[in-house]
């Protein structure tokens, strides 16, 4: 006898992503991906510790513990400690008309009943005043899933007690709020492997008190819900009953509930390359709806444009770049650089054409390196920033720098690994000797700073207001370094440019250059392989080892090679690295980090830097680590010069 199919809370949101997912999901033979990207998500944010920490601001609760998928065991269980007339359950179950939840917190007094679903997403406590429109007519600040999910919580609860009076929070780290301990985040262990099995260990006899100030907030969301409730804004056709019903009886009765393919089809988890032993969703759903042939779906999209326009073209039921012509598409020049609709038709347009030649424009890249000033200085940061601060006095997700690689490259085409920062000590605060060593390192030569994108600037500006509220005897003359080699950000007080402001490798690229291998990213990882690719230089010279090229190296042995060729194809020396850790792709971790607004950047250097602040990790783990990182830091810089050194060939300097 097959076991009943209930719509539960992640069938529901899976549901609100895509309704047509109800049928592919929990059926084996189908390809699923989604299961290890929402895991390492809930893992870099630290959604894991933050639920942990939010049921020890609730003492006297009661976990309620058991087979996840005894759905009606659970729901009887919990109705046994509703009985009680005040009590507080962690994750309680409730069962009926085929829908399935279970609760993170909830609180009972009588008919009084508080929902609290707990999330590592982080609110301004100071500043948030709601999800609605001015009008409150609409939902905004994109936290529509998450209200959805307590609203359909509300929902269920209110079928099994009618009488109850119900209240819905969302409980959300605080980013206004000040960490008033050291160790926060020690005090709860993720242990973790690849098959996505997860628990907490809990500092030994850890109390509420050992925690200090809460950094966490309970945000009232009733007016959402109800809203949601009454009016269902996703939808102008169905109320959120009906949608619900729909959702769930598509489910239990395993019928396809197919609305049509677009936009939301990019990065589907039911997607699988046509050599998989498993079924694709994503396939089925696209011949479904056009009648084409397996092999003619493969054909590059309109959404895979870099900087998406395509939902205008979507509305017209234009999905692939071949249907595209120049009447679909405005390009808008600008003077002295590529536009950002230039580079999308040239995207669309060598797509289509099946041509591989990168672009260049000399013209304007030629006098920008030639503005460059000798000796070249590249560097990259590794940061990490959690919902759990690891020092007493920082705010969640507030930045920590522990890790730096810097290159040199003279007039002469010498290239020298001149310097690196590490700092993983257990309990140490590094940002200060972070920017004391930066400064150090720099103030060498005078000569242009290069970094790739965004990143290292963001951080400079977080350690420049770091040492402002500091007691630090030197933070004026850092700060100062601060302001020498950075320009200030939107969310800097002091505004300033400095007279050697690093230049962004990466705006560069998206200047002046487009290589179609790259499909689109201007990522460093994207360019490298690109660059090496059609740089005779490059193969020539990194196709040697080390000793015999005149660059010099921190973290590899003289007979070490960066590039290989296989069947004409250049390997990233990206993919020589061993992984940082065992289990998990870095690639896979990077795309994880980069998607979540909190952090924004990390990847396996975020998650090593956590791992790396418990005592009990073994020397021996300790020193894999710290060596791992080096050498992937120490790539990240090299990897810049050889896109220097490519864009130099190029312009036949």
């Amino acid at each position: 006898m097959k076991s009943p199919r209930y719509l539960t809370k992640s069938r529901f949101k899976l549901a609100l992503d895509c309704p047509t997912k109800l049928y592919y999901t929990r059926k084996p033979e189908y390809e699923n991906s989604a299961d290890t990207d929402s895991f390492l998500e809930q893992l870099a944010q630290g959604g894991f510790q933050v639920e942990e920490l939010a049921r020890m601001e609730h003492p006297g609760g009661i976990a309620l513990i058991g087979d996840d998928y005894d759905y009606q065991k659970l729901a009887d269980e919990t109705r046994k400690l509703l009985t009680q007339d005040e009590v507080t359950i962690f994750e309680p179950a409730f069962l009926i008309n085929g829908l399935f939840i279970r609760v993170d917190i909830l609180v009972k007094k009588g008919n009084k009943v508080r929902l609290l679903e707990v999330k590592a997403k982080s609110v301004s406590r100071e500043r948030h005043e709601s999800y609605l429109n001015s009008k409150g007519n609409k939902l905004q600040g994109g936290m529509d899933h998450y209200l959805y999910d307590v609203t359909f919580q509300k929902y269920v609860m209110q079928l099994c007690y009618p009488q109850w009076e119900i209240s819905s929070f969302l409980k959300l780290v605080n980013k206004d709020a000040f960490t008033t301990i050291d160790g926060l985040h020690q005090c709860f262990k993720v242990v973790a492997d690849s098959n996505l099995r997860t628990r907490i260990e809990k500092k030994e006899r850890l109390t509420r008190e050992d925690l200090g100030d809460s950094i966490l907030t309970e945000i009232n969301i009733d007016p959402e819900v109800n809203l949601i409730l009454n009016q269902n804004p996703i939808d102008e056709v169905l109320s959120f009953e009906e949608m619900l019903r729909l959702f769930r009886d598509h489910y239990r009765e395993d019928r396809k509930l197919f609305l049509g393919i677009g936009g939301h089809c990019k990065g589907c988890e039911f997607k699988a390359e046509q050599v998989s032993e498993k079924k694709s969703g994503f396939h089925e759903c696209w011949t479904e709806e056009l009648k084409l042939p397996v092999g003619e779906i493969d054909e590059p999209k309109i959404y895979d444009v870099w900087y998406n326009p395509a939902r205008k073209l979507l509305e017209e039921r234009k999905y692939f770049m071949k249907e595209i012509s120049e009447e679909d598409f405005k390009v808008k020049p600008e003077a002295g650089k590529l536009s950002r609709s230039e580079r999308q038709w040239m995207q669309i347009e060598k797509t289509v054409q099946n041509d591989n030649t990168p672009y260049f424009d000399l013209e304007n890249l030629k006098p920008e390196i030639a503005y460059w000033k000798f000796p070249l200085n590249f560097i990259d940061f590794e940061t990490t920033a959690v919902a759990l601060p690891f020092f007493k006095g920082m705010k969640p997700y507030e930045q920590l720098a522990f890790q730096f690689s810097h290159h040199i490259v003279y007039e002469d085409g010498r290239v020298e690994h001149f310097n690196e920062y590490l700092n993983t000590g257990l309990g140490v605060y590094p940002n200060f000797d972070f920017i004391r060593a930066l400064k150090k390192s720099l103030e060498i030569n005078s000569g242009s700073i290069f970094r790739y994108h965004n990143h290292e600037n963001t951080i400079v500006n977080v350690i420049y207001n770091q040492l402002r509220n500091s007691t630090e005897s030197d933070k004026k003359e850092l700060m100062k370094f601060i302001e020498s080699i950075s320009h200030s950000t939107n969310k800097n007080a002091k505004s300033w440019k400095g007279e050697r402001d690093m230049i962004d490798l990466q705006k560069t690229v998206v200047k002046y250059y487009y290589d179609p291998i790259t499909g689109g990213s201007n990522s460093i990882k994207a360019v490298l392989p690109a660059a090496l690719q059609f740089s005779n230089y490059l193969q020539e010279k990194y196709q040697k080892r080390l000793a015999e090229i005149g660059v010099s190296s921190k973290n590899f042995n003289p007979n070490h090679i960066f590039l290989r060729m296989e069947e004409g194809k250049a390997v990233s020396p990206y993919k020589a690295l061993p992984p940082v850790f065992e289990n998990w792709d870095s690639d896979k971790l990077e795309q994880i980090t980069e998607s979540i607004s909190e952090i924004a950047d990390g990847g396996a250097a975020l998650f090593a830097y956590q791992k790396l602040q418990f005592p009990d990790l073994s020397a021996r783990e300790r020193e894999a680590i710290n060596k791992a990182l080096l050498r992937y830091c120490e790539l990240d810089t090299l990897a810049m010069v050889m896109i220097y050194e490519y864009f130099r060939e190029v312009c036949e300097f």
